[in-house]
């Protein structure tokens, strides 16, 4: 089997898939969309515990995908909308390239 090439658009995609598969982190991006929220609140509002959703957070952070404000001791993480419509436009252009929307083509 041939090799494949592993380049950047396929890592950010791959990286985004993996922040995509777990409900848990599902919630965390939730529960951020609209509003930061510190650790311990996430904690507190999915019931996970704090290294679960430091990991989750730890996840999304290597996608790309939370901006983190550091406000003294605290960090506060907000999910980054135009990183996510952004990933799922690439992953669209790469998996489903026939449908019209991903077409640049004009009739």
């Amino acid at each position: 089997m041939a090799q494949l090439q592993k380049d950047k658009l396929t890592l950010k995609i791959a990286a985004f898939g993996k922040a995509m598969a777990d409900p848990s982190r599902l919630i965390i991006m939730q529960l951020c969309c609209k509003e930061g929220k510190k650790v311990t609140r996430l904690t507190e509002l999915t019931g996970l515990a704090q290294s679960t959703v430091s990991h989750h957070l730890a996840v999304l952070r290597e996608a790309n995908l939370v901006h983190v404000q550091h406000k003294g001791k605290s960090a506060i993480y907000t999910l980054d909308q135009q990183a996510f419509s952004s990933c799922c436009q690439l992953s669209s252009n790469l998996f489903a390239p026939d449908e019209p929307e991903n077409n640049n083509k004009s009739d």
